[in-house]
């Protein structure tokens, strides 16, 4: 299968804003695992504003959010993407650095290349790591999240399946703190799921519930399934894959 999998902000970043290097290590572990089964993979990568943020602790307020957003995905998204390629490699895979914008995906020509570059990337058996430009999307050019872009990744790729790790198990009947709460396990097409979503935020990136459960009805009316899952779960990707019944998840069928 052709899987592109969205790991966000939540997942890859501790409670300081730092970046979890124990926790990306795993991920990649898992990947790795999953190239073994024969599967391909695109990887949209959250983490470079966090990732910066917390490399730059020493600037405290002195910029604007516009200044702030430009330099620590800047020094952030170097700082990351330097992390996958020396984790890749003990596996020795290949990986390659997308960094793209909204404007992409609609203008005839760029939505071309980027698509031929993905193309080239995956038959030479290199996984690319997709990430905004944050250095150069501002205002309107913005993606609303990396759930928006991973959507129009999965789309423009043709991929079998979007795999949205966050760091709770999918969309819950209520709060997911709330031991009341049920985890929806499949969610059919056309299925309103308005009353149980939250419309908050995460705490690092901009995505939350609300966009993910639009990103994955959008992809899902498409014919690619969807699913959420916590990313902070042991062996997730290899249980979404091997054992999705037995594991806590949301799956959008298409």
């Amino acid at each position: 299968m052709r899987l592109t999998i969205k790991i966000g902000s939540n997942v890859l970043t501790r409670m300081d804003g730092s970046l979890d290097v124990t926790r990306m290590s795993s991920l990649v572990d898992q990947i790795a695992s999953l190239r073994k089964m024969g599967h391909e993979v695109i990887l949209v990568s959250s983490g470079a504003v966090a990732s910066g943020r917390g490399e730059l602790k020493h600037i405290q307020g002195d910029l604007d959010s516009v200044d702030q957003r430009q330099l620590f995905s800047a020094v952030g998204q170097c700082k990351l993407i330097n992390r996958y390629f020396e984790f890749f490699r003990e596996y020795g895979i290949s990986v390659g650095q997308v960094l793209t914008t909204k404007e992409n995906f609609s203008d005839t020509e760029h939505y071309k290349n980027q698509k031929n570059c993905i193309r080239v990337m995956l038959e030479n058996e290199v996984i690319p790591i997709v990430n905004e430009n944050d250095t150069v999307s501002l205002t309107e050019l913005m993606f609303t999240d990396n759930d928006e872009l991973s959507g129009l990744m999965a789309e423009m790729t043709k991929s079998d399946m979007l795999i949205i790790l966050s760091d709770i198990d999918g969309i819950f009947t209520g709060n997911p703190k709330d031991p009341n709460s049920r985890l929806i396990s499949i969610v059919k097409p056309g299925k309103d799921l308005s009353e149980y979503i939250q419309t908050s935020s995460s705490k690092v990136g901009r995505g939350g519930m609300k966009s993910k459960s639009g990103v994955a009805s959008k992809v899902a009316s498409h014919g690619i399934s969807v699913v959420i899952a916590n990313g902070k779960r042991e062996d997730i990707l290899i249980k979404i894959m091997t054992d999705r019944d037995n594991t806590p998840c949301t799956e959008f069928l298409c």
